[in-house]
Formats: C-alpha cells, structure tokens, sequence
C-alpha cells in the first residue's frame, strides 16, 4: 500500500490506539506535585479549542490565576505556564540541563536538520556553543557588517529604479524584500554561499519556503508532517513537504561540503591570494584547526547542520494548515510545539518588517530617527551603529521588547524539581505557596511576547511602541528580568541566543540606510489594521485583505 493511498480517518485509528496506551503512560508520569488552578479544559483531545498563541489569552489568566498557573493540553495533560520572574530565572538557569526540549521534538531535529545546537542538550550544547562561539565573536560581526550594507543596498537599488519608472511614491510589499535580505544576508556571511533570491534565482531552499508559504499542500502531506514529530518513521513517507525538506536538506549539504572544502584548500595555501573566508562558519573552522583541544571541536555532520540550521530559522519556516479542521489543529499544535516554540535563530525578518510597519504609524518617530541618521554621509560603521546612534538602539529595543522573534518557548523537565517563587500563588487547594514542585516531564511554557508586554513590568503603556522609554529608568519589576535589557526576546541563562550580535548588527544596518533614503507609510493612512496570522511562526497580515503581504507607501526622502 502506498503511502499516499492511507486515509485519514485510518491513520486517526492508528493515532487513536496509540493516544490510549500514551495516555495511560502519562497519567503515571509528572502527575505528582501541587494542582494549580488555570482555564478549565474545552476540548477533550486538544486541551483548549484553539492554542493559546495570543498574548490577550496570557494577560488575562495571569491576572485570573497568578503568574504561575496550568493550561489544559493535549492528550490529557496539563502544561505549566510562568510569569515570575525569580521562576523564569531558575528555569533558564537551571544546572544538570533540567529543562531541556522533548525527544520527540529532538529526534524530528536531528533527522531534517541534523545534530546542531538547536537539538544539542547538556554537554554536547555546550561543546557545541564553545566552538561557535568565536564565530559570533563582536569582532567577527565587525566585518560582516558590510554583506549586511551590500544587501540592503541591493533592495536600495531595485527600488530606485521602479520610482525612476514611475516618477513618484510605489506600493512595495516589504515582506517579500525583507526575506529576499535575510536569506542573502545569512548565506554570505553565515557560510559564504550567494543564494541570490534578491536578483529572483531560484535555489532548493528558496522553492521550500515558497512552497511552504504557498500553502502547496494535501491534509495527507499536512497529517504526515504533524504525526513525524510523535512518530519519527513517518519522517520516511515521501509526502510532498518531506520531498521540500529532503531537496533543501541535499542542497545545504553541498553547500556544506563546498565550505569544508575552501577551508582545507585555504589551510593549505590553494586559494587564489586575498581570497579568505570571513563567513561565520568560515572562522568557526579556521578557529578550530588552530584549536589544540581536539574534545572541542565540531565533526563534519555538526558543521552541516549548523549551516542547515542557520539557513532555515534564519528565514524562518512557515507552515500553514489548509483548513481548521481537528485535522489542522493537530497538526499545528504537534509542529508549532517544536519549530514555532524551540527555534531560536540569530535574526527574523518579520521584526524588520515590523520596525517598518511602527515607523509607519509613528512618523514622529521615524522623523526622528531620520533625524540622527543624516548626521552620517555614508553607512555607519559598525562601532557607530553599536555605540553613536542611541535612538536607532532605543527603536531597535522597542520593536523586539513588542515583536520578539518567537512569541514563547515551551521546555520539558527532564528530572523532578522544585522551581522558587518571587510571588507567593494560591493552589486550586487553596494553599498558598512560594515553591513548587515540579515532575520529571511536565511542560513548561514561558510566554516570552506576553512578559515582554506585560503592565507589571513596562508599565501602563506597556503595550504601545515608544522608543523613548529605554531614555528612562527601567522599572523595579523589569529589572528583575535578567535576559538582554531585561527581555525575553534573545531567551536567557546558558542557551541565551548565541546570534544576537549578528541579529543587531543586521537590523540596525537595514533600518539605517532604508529609513536615511525612503519615508515609509500605510496606503490607507496610519489607521490601518494589523493581525497576525498563526503559522508555525505567526506573520503580519493587513486585516481584511488575503495571503500576508504587507504593502507600505514608499517615497524618497525629500
């Protein structure tokens, strides 16, 4: 029988078995511990009739049950969901890798990605990390700089021209430009590769994430893709997302292969004079050859699977159900759980799209930032943009404070634990307590969007965008947050995001030569509306209109 010729509904019974032995497992595992209260269950196989991925949903049950409280998930279960910030702490510092992603989802990693820091856990992330680390050194960002430049001054280019065409203001839909500069960006400075989607080639990877943001796909494909996470043997049936995978996969892996091989003929003096690899991976390998501590270096599959890696989050997968069907939601829920919560990559570029977008609505602010810019003839440097441009910083922080790259992350507890309270909470008992105990196992949600815009913690106007607050002094409970100027956006303790410098150095690069040339507004004036549409990662959309482009007015600066 071929795999295509399976029908849902059988492939539901097969799931439906395998949901009664799991659930029997499970009631015997991380059932132990002190019952919280939370939002009752409404869906008797889901936990909750739609995901909670809106940060309303969190804000209202912090303020209902306290900064610490359950969620009903799937299959019987229950999730911990945490606000406190002494709680987050612990979880992002816990020793011994206590909080760690599930196998499941680490088994669906290694096997399309490959065994890179994303699914790396305990020892090996930190062997690991040790050996990028020089790769995302402040010295090694210093001379990327200028690929980011070159790619911004692309789209600079491509613009101009359509203007010139048109003598006047275009309708540019920013988030095809703004992908088009992330996937450039990374394969030149990540690993010395020009996939050259801003001069409109195609490659293996552009078509998969076409493809995938087309929707191009059958419930069966969409079924598969979910269940691989439970059950990693579906991995194997070729469906039509997995063949998109497998054909990116190959083609990073030549890419992969290229690079090795420029670094060895580097090494032995066969490249052509002033030809040298200043790419991340391209130090990461010159570093470890020079590197005496065999135990630290990385083996040829990690170095491919950092580049796959990096190529993928990077820009971000999107993976959109076709209907909200149980079917779809299964689906997303056993993949969002995975990709959209686990992944943490250097840059996104929809938080550029979204600094376009609050520029938009806020011409004050883009006035002003314009403003500090002109004082600059030609791209700033990387000192400059890093020490000299304090209200591109303070924007920059804004725009990820209110649009971080992944809206919360979710962890397992792989050993029983006891998590430290700032805030004392009522159980459903009544008890109150300012510890809890937590099994091996259970779920851990931290709401990074949700903390980030918390009132309790940036005040009143928590919610709107105004960079002149990082001017002030952070507030009591903020500073209580100790991720990167007290945000959740990087992630905190020891797998704080390793690409943040990267991710910086590239946002304020782009934002600084678009907003110095063009002035940026909504077609349909500053009342516009924007949602989020849910993926695997959520993307901007116009509210009312279809598919998730986002076009603005762009006129050249007078």
């Amino acid at each position: 029988m071929s795999p295509s010729s399976l029908s849902i509904p059988g492939i539901l019974v097969l799931l439906g078995l395998w949901l009664c032995t799991k659930l029997f497992l499970l009631s015997r595992h991380g059932s132990h511990g002190p019952k919280l209260r939370g939002p009752p269950r409404s869906n008797l196989i889901l936990g909750l009739s739609t995901p909670p991925i809106k940060d309303a949903f969190y804000a209202e049950w912090v303020a209902q049950y306290g900064p610490v409280y359950e969620i009903p998930a799937a299959l019987g279960r229950k999730k911990l969901v945490i606000t406190d910030p002494t709680a987050l702490l612990h979880v992002y510092n816990a020793e011994r890798a206590v909080y760690t992603k599930s196998e499941s989802s680490r088994t669906f990693l290694a096997r399309v990605f490959g065994r890179g820091i994303l699914w790396a856990e305990g020892e090996v992330h930190k062997r690991q990390r040790r050996a990028l680390s020089p790769a995302f050194s402040n010295a090694a960002i210093r001379k990327l700089t200028a690929v980011f430049y070159d790619s911004v001054h692309k789209v600079k280019s491509y613009w101009d021209e359509t203007m010139e065409s048109t003598s006047g203001d275009v309708i540019i839909d920013v988030e095809g430009w703004m992908n088009g500069i992330a996937l450039d960006s990374v394969g030149i400075a990540g690993f010395s590769h020009d996939f050259r989607s801003l001069a409109g080639e195609e490659s293996p990877v552009t078509r998969a994430f076409a493809a995938l943001q087309r929707n191009e796909r059958t419930s069966f494909s969409e079924l598969m893709f979910g269940l691989s996470f439970v059950f990693p043997i579906f991995l194997r049936v070729p469906t039509q997302v997995m063949r998109l995978f497998w054909d990116m996969r190959h083609s990073l892996d030549v890419i992969a292969e290229n690079l090795l091989e420029n670094t060895r003929r580097e090494k032995e003096g066969m490249l052509p004079e002033g030809r040298t690899d200043k790419s991340l991976m391209g130090v990461l390998l010159k570093a470890e050859q020079e590197d005496a501590d065999l135990q630290l270096r990385m083996t040829q599959e990690e170095v491919a699977a950092q580049v796959r890696m990096q190529s993928v989050f990077i820009t971000r997968l999107t993976f959109c159900p076709a209907d909200r069907s149980l079917v779809g939601w299964c689906v997303t829920l056993l993949s969002s759980s995975i990709i959209r919560l686990e992944s943490k990559s250097p840059q996104d570029m929809r938080q550029h799209q979204w600094a376009l977008m609050e520029l938009a609505w806020h011409p004050e602010t883009q006035d002003k930032l314009r403003k500090e810019l002109d004082q600059f003839r030609v791209d700033p440097t990387w000192d400059q943009l890093v020490y000299e441009l304090p209200f591109l910083n303070a924007t920059v922080l804004e725009v990820l404070r209110l649009h971080p790259a992944v809206p919360e992350t979710e962890r397992v507890a792989a050993h029983d634990d006891i998590i430290p309270l700032g805030t004392p909470i009522t159980t459903l008992s009544g008890e109150t307590i300012t510890s809890l105990t937590v099994a091996a196992g259970t779920a851990i949600i931290l709401p990074i969007r949700c903390v980030n815009r918390s009132d309790e913690f940036w005040g009143a106007d928590a919610k709107a965008f105004r960079p002149e607050r990082w001017f002030e002094e952070v507030t009591d409970r903020a500073k209580e947050l100790q991720g990167y100027h007290h945000l959740l956006t990087f992630h905190d303790g020891p797998r704080i995001c390793l690409g943040r410098a990267f991710a910086l150095a590239e946002i304020k690069a782009v934002i600084s030569v678009l907003i110095r040339h063009y002035v940026f507004e909504f077609p349909d004036g500053r009342e516009t509306k924007i949602e989020e549409q849910e993926m695997l990662v959520s993307r901007p959309k116009v509210v009312g209109q279809d598919g998730t482009k986002i076009p603005l007015r762009v006129r050249r600066v007078e």
